[in-house]
């Protein structure tokens, strides 16, 4: 009986053909989502958020998290798929926190949502504000330390607040909602494969 559970977690943790090209094409949609911006001032505004968060919805916390690590393993490897380039450097750049944000978010998100097999509406927003929090979070706090304490140009509480999160939530807020309204239509399709690592 113990062995027949340990094999269950086993096969549970495994990643399937079906679930890597799944993340492949999520990773290539985050990709994109990078270079389709709106300039804000500070933070240029991208629909990241948008693919990292859907990721983690279909794909379900642990592949979706991957697609996203994939996609920041590769921007540090050198390719130019950030919103502005890529390389080694790209972390002592003040907005690489929300890059982390998205990660953990995509994880939880999936993790929230995915715990039932038909979630609400309601339900899918909430996971999805929670995301957006932990994004929001890491990524302001990252912006702060960068700026004031690494590459010596100072940012004040009320200016980082400004920019980073007041001209920025509102479009965010917006994909939560897309988020949740695309999952929501999406669930029956997505029942019917078997792509999924909560």
């Amino acid at each position: 009986m113990e062995n027949e559970r340990i094999n269950i977690i086993q096969n549970n943790r495994k990643i399937s053909t079906h679930q890597l090209v799944f993340c492949a094409i999520f990773t290539a949609l985050i990709i994109l989502g990078a270079f389709i911006k709106v300039p804000i001032p500070v933070l240029p505004f991208t629909l990241q958020f948008l693919f990292t968060t859907m990721a983690g919805l279909i794909l379900g916390g642990r592949i979706g998290a991957y697609s996203v690590l994939m996609y920041i393993l590769l921007g540090l490897m050198g390719l130019p798929i950030f919103s502005e380039g890529g390389g080694i450097g790209y972390i002592f750049k003040p907005s690489f926190g929300y890059l982390i944000g998205f990660y953990i978010a995509s994880y939880v998100t999936g993790k929230i949502v995915n715990r039932k097999s038909n979630p609400t509406f309601t339900e899918i927003l909430s996971g999805n504000f929670i995301g957006l929090a932990i994004v929001y979070g890491i990524g302001m706090i990252y912006y702060y330390i960068i700026c004031n304490y690494v590459i010596n140009t100072p940012i004040g509480l009320w200016p980082l607040f400004l920019y980073c999160f007041i001209l920025a939530v509102p479009g965010d807020i917006l994909l939560c909602i897309l988020c949740a309204h695309l999952y929501k239509r999406l669930i029956p399709a997505i029942k019917k494969l078997s792509y999924r690592g909560v």
